[in-house]
C-alpha cells in the first residue's frame, strides 16, 4: 500500500485519480465524483475525503408534543422506519398527543485517576478543593459561565481500590459540549496533579448522561387500538404483555430498544447531532438495573394503555455540524426548533412512537406484512428498474407468491418485453 502514503497531504482530485490508478474503474471513478454535494466542506470535515454518501431524508407526520404540533425530518435508509413513525403518531395523536418532562440538562465527565494507595484519603483531600477545582473548570471556559452554563459540581466515585473516578459536571447550554467538557476536565486535571501529585490516567467526557434525561408518556383509549376482528382491549393487553418480554429477557429487549433507535438516530442524524454518542448513552441506559432491559414500559391503565420512554438525551442546538451543513438548517426550520430542549422532547416522542408502531404491528398483523411491501421497493431497484417503473410493478408482485431478486428480475424483463411490443 506504499502507492497511498501520505493520502491525507493529497486533493481530492488526487485521491481520486490515485484509486482509480490502482483499486477502481473509470465508471466508479465517476461515481464518486458525481456523489460529492459540496466537496470543499466535506474536506474540512473529515480527512482523506473522497464524495459524500447520501442517506434519504423523509418527513414523520402526526406528531403533537406537549400540544404542539410538529413536522418531523427523518434520515434513514430502512423501508418503513417513517412509516411506522407517522402510524405511532397518529395513534397517540388521536388520544392528546404526547407528554414530556426532562430533568436538569447537564453533561458528564470523569477524570480517572490510577495507582490510588489511600482511596479515602484521597477523596477527603479531593473534596476538600472542589471550590477550587470548580473554579479552574469555570475559568477554562469562561464564555459557557457568560452564557449562564458551566461547571456545577463535581464528586467522587471508585471504581476499585486503585482507581477512582472524579466526575465534573457541566451545564453545557445549547450545544452539544463535548469540547468545552473535555477543556475543562483537562485543566481540572492538571490542576489534581500539580495540587495532590496524582497519577491521572485519562481526562474524557461520558456519552453516559444520566443527568440530561428526558421522558415521554402517553395514554391511549384503547377503543383507538381495535385491528379489524382484534378488540382494542386485546391489543392492548398484547402489547403489555411483548412490553413485559423486552423487560425480561435481553434477547427480546435488544430488539425491542433497535426499533426505539429507528427512529431516535433518524432525527438526531437529520439535526447534526452525533448519533453515535446518543446510541451508546441510551444502550448504556438500558442497563441501568444490572441486565439489559427494554427502554420503554407499556400498561393497561382505566381502559388506557398508557407507554413511557425515558432515555439519556445530551443533543445540542448548536455546535458540531449543526452550523456548517446547509441541510441541518432547513431540518432545525422544518421541526421549529427552539431549543436543544425543544429537541429532546422530540426525539423521546418519536422513540416512543416508532416503539408503539413495532409492537402494534407484531401483536396483530406480524411485522412482515407492512415491511416486506416497502421491501419490495428496494428488491425492484435492486433488480435494475427505473423509478417510474417501480409502481406497475409493486402492483403486479404484490399478486404473486414469489417477491424473491429472481422473480422480480423475470418480471421486470416481462414488463420491459410488454412495453416494447
Amino acid at each position: 500500500m506504499q502507492e497511498f502514503g501520505k493520502f491525507y497531504q493529497k486533493t481530492r482530485d488526487q485521491r481520486l485519480r490515485l484509486l482509480r490508478k490502482f483499486k477502481i474503474t473509470a465508471q466508479q471513478e465517476e461515481v464518486l465524483r458525481k456523489q460529492a454535494v459540496n466537496p470543499a466542506l466535506g474536506d474540512t470535515m473529515i480527512e482523506n475525503y473522497l464524495t459524500d454518501y447520501t442517506l434519504p431524508e423523509g418527513l414523520s407526520f402526526h406528531y403533537l408534543i406537549d400540544g404542539e404540533k410538529y413536522l418531523v425530518p427523518m434520515v434513514t435508509e430502512e423501508p418503513s422506519v417513517i412509516a411506522a413513525s407517522s402510524h405511532g403518531a397518529s395513534l397517540v395523536e388521536q388520544a392528546g398527543g404526547f407528554s414530556t418532562k426532562l430533568t436538569a440538562r447537564l453533561l458528564l465527565g470523569q477524570i480517572v485517576i490510577e495507582n490510588v494507595q489511600n482511596m479515602e484519603q484521597l477523596c477527603s483531600q479531593l473534596e476538600a478543593i472542589f471550590p477550587q477545582l470548580l473554579e479552574t473548570a469555570q475559568n477554562a471556559h469562561p464564555s459557557l459561565s457568560k452564557r449562564g452554563g458551566g461547571a456545577r459540581w463535581l464528586r467522587t466515585r471508585p471504581l476499585s481500590a486503585d482507581l477512582l473516578s472524579l466526575d465534573l459536571a457541566v451545564d453545557v447550554q445549547e450545544a452539544m459540549g463535548a469540547n468545552m467538557m473535555n477543556t475543562m476536565l483537562e485543566a481540572v486535571a492538571q490542576e489534581i496533579t500539580q495540587r495532590l501529585g496524582t497519577d491521572v490516567l485519562l481526562a474524557v467526557l461520558s456519552n453516559y448522561a444520566t443527568e440530561c434525561l428526558v421522558t415521554a408518556s402517553c395514554r391511549i383509549p384503547i377503543d383507538v387500538l381495535a385491528k379489524g376482528e382484534l378488540a382494542g382491549e386485546t391489543v392492548a393487553k398484547k402489547i403489555v404483555q411483548a412490553s413485559r418480554v423486552a423487560q425480561l429477557d435481553p434477547y427480546r429487549a435488544a430488539t425491542h430498544n433497535k426499533g426505539i433507535m429507528n427512529g431516535i438516530d433518524a432525527v438526531v442524524l437529520a439535526t447534526g447531532n452525533d448519533w453515535r454518542a446518543i446510541e451508546s448513552g441510551i444502550h448504556a441506559f438500558a442497563t441501568r438495573t444490572g441486565s439489559y432491559r427494554g427502554l420503554s414500559t407499556w400498561e393497561l391503565t382505566g381502559g388506557s394503555l398508557v407507554g413511557k420512554l425515558t432515555i439519556p438525551a445530551p443533543v445540542g442546538f448548536v455546535g458540531g455540524s449543526i452550523g456548517i451543513v446547509p441541510l441541518v438548517a432547513v431540518n432545525h426550520e422544518l421541526l421549529q426548533l427552539k431549543s436543544a430542549r425543544n429537541l429532546e422532547k422530540v426525539i423521546v416522542s418519536v422513540g416512543l412512537a416508532q416503539n408503539l408502531a413495532a409492537l402494534y404491528a407484531l401483536v396483530t398483523e406480524g411485522i412482515q406484512r407492512g415491511h416486506m411491501r416497502l421491501q419490495l421497493k428496494s428488491l425492484i431497484l435492486t433488480a435494475g428498474a427505473a423509478p417510474d417503473e417501480v409502481a406497475p410493478l409493486m402492483a403486479q408482485l404484490l399478486q404473486s407468491e414469489k417477491q424473491d431478486l429472481a422473480a422480480v428480475s423475470r418480471a421486470l424483463q416481462a414488463y420491459r418485453k410488454g412495453r416494447e411490443s
